[in-house]
């Protein structure tokens, strides 16, 4: 009853702390950590022990699991040389660092338990960085980077601690230093391959979306454990399964079981990162009664409180900055044959973005109850992921702005997904010619021709937001559609009511409006965040010669309307212009689709969009966006 009742209060308070964060603004790492901070020392509010086998075999696998299901493993392998510097060598660089400093700043510190200190705040949090980064809009490319390295950095890490409590009971050579990593790292990939392949094939074989989700919460931990027997890297092994099972999740689930499983691991992974930082903040009471039996003075405690925390912030800081130097010395070298080098600017974010977390906490606690000044350095393990939340979490989102880092640009966004979906699309129309047969009866082919159509036009709407036009066609269709929903939800809702039809067939009817309103919620989230001035090309012309081509400056025919649509009494959606003569025409959302009738009639290949701050072009003949 006790532990049941503990649950829904940590559950309850997280959500109760989430909605304020997010209404004001703030930091919702932060705000947990704090909130539990408080209640520790509030009368009868129950010792919460965060133990770390709890955390690291019981949290960690499903929250790098869920992480790393998400994680692209083609942008992965494009930034798998920066992820390994910031994943291994800035773990050790880091571990030694603070280990050097905590070693000459604690009273009879070993410096064996000044490294385990260094590996305990070493690896920043996953998820920490990556809330900050997408809520101020970092470049996309640096938020996988941030989310690459805390995916492979905690195995890092765990491997030094475990090499630095061995260290602790007796020597160690740096030969078996350097076995032991290799055999973590490649027992670890072994398991997750296994795991990852095994589980992927039993996937194929699945047709139950409960099936499948249930296995898929088994995966973490049967990767975890099934490299931690023989010695090997659990947290690496849990990343690659998850590296895996994304990459393969197209092929071997079906959409609703994809759907399905998304969902919940999105719950579980929101649950869980929350409940932990909320669990962090609870231990300081605990925490500072152990260490006030240490009988250090409290100037002495914050004096090394501080000084491992600026150890943790300035190794990485001095790591990014040798790493820049480096990769400049080679470019002038022309050692290193890549055009460009990423700009300072770059570095210093991601100098900054070392927010601690929950594992740094939990390891911690691994230490040794014998381990000399134990109390101390878990107290210093604590100060470091709170500061980190409170001096880089907060001042990280100002220091994007400052830097004016490029945001994701939804334009860019918007034109790449209307691309793909004008290839899926033509690829689907052409299937569909090649297997209809006269049975087929011609409604229904016309239907599905439609669909695919309505479609990638409500797509390539989106790319016209800047124009004087309230409400496209899709935008219309969306907001008459769900007011048909609620009206017949509530005739629903009547026969349920009324009881003039069974309850199975009710859920089922149910089931048929949720997923309609899912698919209309789902553009209406993707409408929210395209709503930004289009002005990005998306460099996808590839062979086409008519793309490449220098079109001389035309005239346009119209400067804000389709001729052809006022002629006939018609409306349009967005224009277009020909860049062979400057011909103005509506678009193929629009009811006439002049500009494509245009083609047809003069065989001028490619035309650009008309609309305000928008250079995007797209090529009749070879079907290729430029």
């Amino acid at each position: 009853m006790e532990i049941a009742a503990a649950l829904v209060v940590l559950v309850v308070t997280v959500l109760i702390v989430m909605v304020v964060a997010r209404r004001l603004d703030w930091s919702a790492p932060l705000c947990l950590v704090v909130v539990g901070v408080v209640a520790s020392y509030i009368p009868g509010v129950p010792e919460y022990e965060l133990d770390p086998e709890v955390v690291l075999v019981g949290l960690l696998p499903p929250l790098l699991y869920s992480a790393s299901v998400q994680t692209s493993l083609i942008a992965f392998r494009k930034l798998r040389g920066p992820i390994m510097l910031l994943s291994v060598g800035l773990v050790v660089f880091t571990a030694l660092g603070v280990g050097l400093v905590a070693w000459a700043v604690i009273p009879g510190l070993p410096l064996a338990a000044g490294i385990a200190l260094g590996a305990v705040v070493a690896p920043p949090d996953a998820v920490a960085a990556s809330v900050v980064a997408r809520r101020v809009g970092m470049p996309r490319k640096l938020v996988r980077l941030l989310e690459g390295e805390s995916l492979f950095n905690d195995a890092a890490a765990l491997v030094a601690l475990r090499t630095a409590i061995a260290a602790l009971s007796g020597a160690i050579s740096l030969w078996q230093v350097g076995l032991d990593f290799l055999q973590a790292a490649v027992l670890g990939v072994v398991a997750g391959l296994l795991v990852g392949t095994v589980t992927s094939f039993v996937r194929t074989r699945i047709d139950e979306p409960v099936f499948d989700t249930a296995l898929s919460f088994a995966v973490p931990f049967a990767a975890y454990l099934l490299a931690e027997i023989p010695h090997g890297s659990g947290v690496l092994a849990v990343v690659v399964a998850g590296l895996i099972h994304g990459h393969t999740a197209p092929r071997v689930q079906s959409g609703s079981a994809r759907l399905a499983s998304r969902l919940n691991w999105q719950t579980v992974q929101f649950l869980l990162e929350n409940i932990v930082f909320l669990l962090i903040g609870l231990q300081l009471r605990r925490i500072i009664s152990e260490v006030a039996e240490t009988g250090l003075s409290a100037w002495t405690l914050v004096g090394i409180c501080a000084a491992v925390l600026g150890a943790t912030i300035l190794t990485r800081v001095v790591w990014m900055v040798g790493i820049g130097m480096l990769k400049r010395l080679l470019h002038r070298l022309h050692v290193d044959r890549r055009k460009k080098v990423w700009p300072w600017r770059y570095s210093a974010v991601i100098a900054w973005a070392g927010m601690r977390g929950v594992v740094t906490l939990a390891a911690a606690f691994i230490l040794p109850e014998d381990t000399p000044q134990r109390a101390v350095l878990v107290l210093a393990a604590f100060v470091v992921v709170a500061g980190t939340l409170v001096v880089q979490g907060m001042s990280l989102p100002p220091l994007i702005r400052r830097l004016r880092l490029p945001r994701p640009d939804p334009a860019e966004d918007a034109l790449q997904e209307a691309a793909v979906l004008n290839d899926m699309t033509r690829v689907a129309l052409a299937k569909l010619e090649e297997l209809q047969t006269d049975q087929d009866p011609p409604e229904i082919v016309q239907r599905l021709r439609q669909r695919l159509q309505d479609r990638v036009n409500s797509a390539w709407e989106q790319l016209g937001r800047q124009s004087t036009l309230a409400e496209t066609p899709s935008d219309a269709y969306r907001r008459l559609r769900m007011l048909l929903l609620d009206a017949e939800r509530e005739e629903f809702l009547k026969a349920r009511d009324n009881g003039t039809a069974d309850d199975d067939v009710l859920r089922r009817v149910l089931v048929r409006l949720d997923m309609e309103e899912s698919m209309l919620d789902r553009d209406d989230e993707v409408l929210d965040t395209e709503a930004r001035e289009l002005n990005t090309p998306a460099a996808t012309s590839g062979s086409c010669k008519h793309l490449k081509h220098e079109w001389a400056d035309v005239d346009p025919s119209a400067t804000d309307v389709c001729q052809a649509c006022v002629d006939e009494g018609s409306t349009w959606v967005h224009l277009r212009l020909c860049l062979k003569c400057g011909n103005v025409a509506c678009c193929d959302s629009s009811p006439r689709k002049h500009a494509t009738e245009h083609f047809h009639d003069t065989r001028h290949p490619v035309m650009r969009s008309f609309e305000p701050g928008e250079s995007w072009k797209w090529c009749f003949v070879d079907n290729q966006l430029g």
